[in-house]
């Protein structure tokens, strides 16, 4: 094929088994949908990670249609040991995208497998494949009528749900746990063989979907942020559309208020009077509406009072907490007042629904993702430095105002040291909290972005040593994160992966795990 590169090699493959497996790959899936096209490998080489994009070259890119497709793919890769890096839309923004952890993987691009298997208006479900967006299954849902939400994130628009719940990803309605809401899948093993988990080893099961223990040890879970299966379908548990929805929002203007703030959201959620909430900081969005050389053009990071300053110009305070509540007018009023009278005692500044202001500030488009209307608005952070360059890092903390306000300090205090501005916020779990930061930087600036890869390693030392833990990182940092999680679990990792995966060829480096 034109312009096709067999220089490039899978590591430990010969340049005559990788034309072979090339010719196997593409007798499966057909000549358009297996490749090594230097040009075709493009898409899967791009990243917006602080290090070179060579470290996750791809060697070539193979795309099945279905899981019977995906069986022979993975047979034919053991037979030769092509290492396979699994992508399902492949918009992982900021978290890697759709590169391979290291350089010479073929990537296994599973978009081309987009269907809604099945949706379920009773129980509240949908059974999908890898390569089916949000936006598509929000579509059709509508088309047919059918009175259930999505939880999406925000990259909504692109992303899709399967992706976004194995890495254990978080939405913003009452479904905004995604590892909580799906259940049972469907997974291809390195030996080529398809398990079905849960209720779904039984056959003609129609509890599949909507129990999700099974019998004996439940599976599920080692197949998230992992290397021990291709996953080929998921069942995912929808919201059903409220009566009524009704936002609100409050803002604090010193940390201490936000400290506050987090003390009464965690009463909230665990009284389930509000089930969903972003506590962020406004600087995120400062960051979607601003460029940093129009607000800041001295040394180092953005001083706080600077900050402070920035954020007031606004007309808000530094940081703001919004959800959404959800049912019937009788149960919104209800709720309502519990939450306004819990959020004034905070000393916030609260407003909703009923003051159209709440409308025209930046947090507005977290209360539309709330009801059901994906938004990439989220994304004009990637102008605020220009370049390129983001690397997402999501530590967890107890639902504590204290708690809450030691991590925020510890994690600025990094970002002061690197001279990076702090972008990010807290999104409430009840008893935790996940603080989704965004270091950007400009890549085309090679000091930059060296900074901010060490950067990175710092915050990594810094939360590690504070006796903190990161849930989810990018394909550059995976395996300096696995190491904080201790010896135990690396060995315990290994051997599942030499268990199941004894050649090693399935996504290796995923999460830090080798053969």
């Amino acid at each position: 094929m034109a312009n096709e590169d067999l220089t490039f090699l899978p590591p430990g493959v010969s340049r005559e088994d990788f034309a072979s497996a090339l010719r196997a790959f593409r007798a499966i899936v057909g000549e358009d949908f297996a490749f090594a096209d230097i040009d075709r490998l493009a898409p899967y080489s791009k990243v917006m990670l602080p290090e070179p994009s060579a470290r996750h070259r791809p060697a070539g890119a193979v795309a099945p249609e279905n899981v019977e497709q995906v069986q022979a793919v993975v047979k034919v890769a053991e037979r030769y040991g092509i290492p396979l890096w699994t992508i399902s839309t492949g918009k992982n923004l900021g978290y890697g995208d759709a590169a391979p952890a290291t350089p010479g993987q073929v990537v296994l691009d599973l978009k081309r497998m987009n269907r809604i298997v099945e949706v379920d208006e009773t129980l509240g479900y949908a059974l999908v494949e890898p390569g089916v967006t949000y936006m598509q299954l929000k579509q059709y849902l509508e088309a047919n009528n059918i009175p259930l939400w999505i939880s999406f994130p925000s990259s909504g628009p692109l992303a899709g749900p399967m992706g976004n719940t194995l890495d254990r990803g978080v939405g913003y309605n009452r479904y905004g746990q995604h590892f909580e809401n799906f259940c049972g899948l469907e997974v291809v093993l390195a030996d080529g063989s398809l398990l079905r988990t849960g209720m779904g080893g039984v056959e003609n099961s129609r509890e599949w979907n909507v129990y999700r223990w099974g019998y004996g040890p439940w599976l599920d879970g080692i197949f998230s942020q992992s290397n021990y299966g291709v996953v080929t379908k998921i069942g995912i548990w929808l919201m059903r559309k409220p009566q009524k929805s009704f936002g609100f929002l409050c803002g604090w203007d010193d940390d201490e208020g936000m400290g506050r703030g987090i003390d009464a959201v965690r009463e909230l959620h665990l009284n389930k009077v509000v089930e969903n909430g972003v506590l962020g900081h406004t600087m995120y969005a400062v960051a979607q509406t601003y460029r940093r050389d129009e607000i800041y053009t001295g040394p180092g990071a953005m001083p706080r009072a600077r900050v402070k300053e920035v954020c007031n110009n606004m007309g808000l305070g530094i940081w703001g907490y919004i959800s959404t509540l959800y049912g019937t007018e009788e149960q919104i009023e209800v709720n309502l007042n519990i939450a306004r009278k819990a959020m004034l005692a905070t000393g916030g500044q609260f407003m909703d629904e009923s003051q159209p202001e709440i409308f025209k500030t930046p947090f507005h488009h977290w209360n539309l993702n709330m009801t059901n209307e994906p938004t990439l608005t989220e994304f004009t952070i990637y102008n605020y430095k220009g370049g390129g360059g983001s690397s997402w890092l999501a530590p967890v903390v107890r639902c504590e105002g204290s708690e809450a306000i030691k991590q925020f300090n510890l994690m600025h205090g990094v970002l002061d040291e690197y001279g990076f501005d702090y972008i990010g916020g807290f999104l409430i779990g009840g008893r935790h909290a996940e603080q989704l930061t965004d270091i950007l930087y400009d890549r085309n600036d090679a000091e930059e972005t060296e900074r901010a890869r060490q950067c990175y390693l710092a915050m990594i030392a810094a939360l590690h040593g504070a006796g903190y833990g990161i849930y989810r990182t990018s394909t550059s940092f995976m395996a300096e994160v696995a190491d904080t999680y201790g010896p135990a679990q690396r060995r315990i990792n290994h051997r599942l992966k030499q268990a199941l995966d004894p050649k090693g060829i399935l996504a290796p480096g995923k999460s830090g795990i080798t053969i």
